[in-house]
């Protein structure tokens, strides 16, 4: 079931996004993981947060601002079952997503992106925090 985010749940939002990235961004410098760890929860007042609960437990999440999703985490535990399409499909159908920008390093979530129906419009090579991992600026 998708549900809104309370302020409660973002614990357990920390838990998901530390399992997601700890199994999908093998490119991190661990430097820069902490460094995320410690940013993302600031990020979380700014969007849209949506949530994928099943059997009582938060198994994935997103987040979107002015038709961006700026965030989609599936717990390593829960990931390849569907709840990240159902997410952004929900997001597509209900809040208006057509862009998403995602680690070009990240190869499964390019793929997954490109599967849906985004495509690359543009490559910057930092990303927004000015950090060396390029991102490909993808829409439907």
């Amino acid at each position: 079931m998708i549900r809104e985010i309370r302020k409660t749940d973002y614990p357990q939002l920390m838990k998901i996004w530390e399992s997601s990235v700890l199994n999908t961004h093998d490119f991190l410098k661990e430097e820069d993981f902490n460094y995320y760890k410690k940013e993302i929860p600031g990020y979380f007042e700014y969007v849209t947060l949506l949530g994928f609960e099943e059997g009582g437990t938060l198994t994935g999440f997103m987040g979107i601002a002015n038709g961006n999703l700026e965030m989609l985490f599936i717990h390593n535990d829960y990931r390849g079952k569907g709840i990240g399409k159902k997410l952004i499909q929900y997001g597509i159908d209900h809040l208006k997503v057509t862009k998403v920008d995602v680690n070009e390093q990240n190869e499964q979530a390019v793929g997954f992106y490109q599967h849906i129906g985004f495509q690359v419009l543009e490559r910057s090579e930092l990303d927004s925090q000015g950090k060396e991992y390029p991102i490909l600026h993808m829409g439907l």
